[in-house]
């Protein structure tokens, strides 16, 4: 059995699929074997190299007309094909051909999150696929790493399919094996600085866009020490290890030579909003702070949302859990995932996985033998419990 299981770790690991490269090659050996088990299987494709793979067994979840809240049976688990760059990284073995090292698997996605697609796939021949009452849907997603844009595709095309899914879901990020029931989303903001070129010898003849950005630059500052100072519910206060819309200036670009003075310069921001915030209300809000600098030469542009998640205290998918977690509090993921577009399908999400968030998108990821293990009892248990 372990030879068998990190073997499937190991196939998985050796597809390099970083979030600019396809992920079909991995969709298809996941779509194989879930078909050779006997499973439904919905390829999505949103553009070439890029697909979205739904697998289901079981009774067909049925939509009750005129009711969106109701519980549905059975249940969803989630995991995205795609992984981080590993261009720069020092790593110090292959980071695609997964290496043991004492009571650790390496290699890039061997966290985050293939341990956990792993660990689905090895469980296949055991699980009662012919015998469900209810229904078993795996979603894998495509380019989580760049924004959940894969799931964000995949609810779209389900939506307009009219398609319901179980209300119960697990996404199987790295959380060490505990219980989280929220994150914050992540909103992602371009500001452009305009100024006007001239030659480097006469800058006053010009006006320099990075000078202005140096001012936003502050402007932002001022305005993430506001936001930390800014209370949160108490009940995402008391889960929150951040209790506070969390911002960063993740790039900077400008200027095209050193003896011109700089007609443009871009800033890339990100945010976590928390559930329940209103996201246009902080775009607002920064771009009233940003554009008291120079509102005529600074533009605010929203590029991207991945949503907040939030789901109920005490589900049933709660209940199965607690018996392979490792603490016995409900938590909260600092990250994104996502759950928080399978949201808009109702379904009440919780994130628990294999491996830490501590390691993933670092230089020697790895995931401990013993969790990508337990991974395999918990998804026999949640199918189990949920759908037989």
């Amino acid at each position: 059995m372990s030879r068998d299981l990190t073997a499937v770790l190991a196939d998985m690991v050796a597809f390099p699929t970083v979030s600019s490269a396809p992920v079909t090659a991995l969709a298809d050996y996941i779509a194989d074997r879930c078909e050779a088990a006997g499973m439904r299987v919905e390829r999505y494709e949103s553009e070439p190299g890029k697909c979205n793979v739904v697998c289901t067994a079981g009774p067909m979840t049925e939509r009750r007309t005129g009711s969106k809240d109701v519980s549905r049976p059975g249940v969803v688990l989630s995991g995205h094909m795609d992984v981080v760059p590993v261009v720069g990284q020092p790593w110090t073995s292959d980071p695609f051909t997964l290496t043991p090292r004492g009571d650790n698997l390496h290699g890039r996605g061997a966290c985050d999150m293939k341990a956990f697609l792993a660990a689905i796939v090895h469980a296949l021949p055991k699980l009662p696929l012919k015998h469900l009452k209810h229904e078993l849907v795996f979603a894998f997603t495509h380019d989580e790493e760049t924004g959940c844009n894969g799931s964000r595709l995949l609810v779209e095309q389900l939506l307009a399919e009219g398609r319901a899914l179980p209300t119960s879901c697990l996404i199987g990020e790295p959380t060490s094996l505990g219980i989280f029931r929220m994150h914050p989303g992540h909103a992602v903001v371009r500001i452009t600085c305009r100024g006007q070129a001239a030659h480097s010898s006469k800058p006053d003849l010009g006006r320099s866009a990075i000078l202005l950005a140096g001012r936003v630059l502050g402007a932002l500052e001022r305005l993430a020490a506001d936001w930390r100072t800014t209370s949160a519910d108490p009940v995402l206060a008391a889960l929150l290890e951040r209790p506070f819309v969390v911002l960063n200036v993740g790039t900077i670009h400008g200027g095209n030579a050193i003896n011109i003075v700089p007609d443009r310069c871009v800033i890339d921001v990100g945010f976590r909003p928390l559930p329940g915030m209103i996201v246009d209300d902080l775009v607002r809000e920064l771009t009233e702070r940003v554009t008291e600098v120079h509102s005529r030469d600074v533009e605010v542009e929203l590029q991207r949302v991945t949503p907040a998640m939030l789901t109920p205290e005490g589900t049933a998918l709660e209940g199965v859990l607690r018996g392979f977690s490792r603490a016995p509090q409900i938590g909260a993921a600092a990250f994104a995932t996502d759950g928080g577009n399978l949201e808009r399908l109702g379904l009440n999400t919780l994130v628990f996985g294999p491996g830490s968030i501590d390691v993933a998108h670092k230089a020697d990821e790895f995931v401990p033998v013993a969790e990508l293990y337990r991974a395999v009892d918990v998804v026999e248990a949640v199918v189990g419990s949920r759908c037989v």
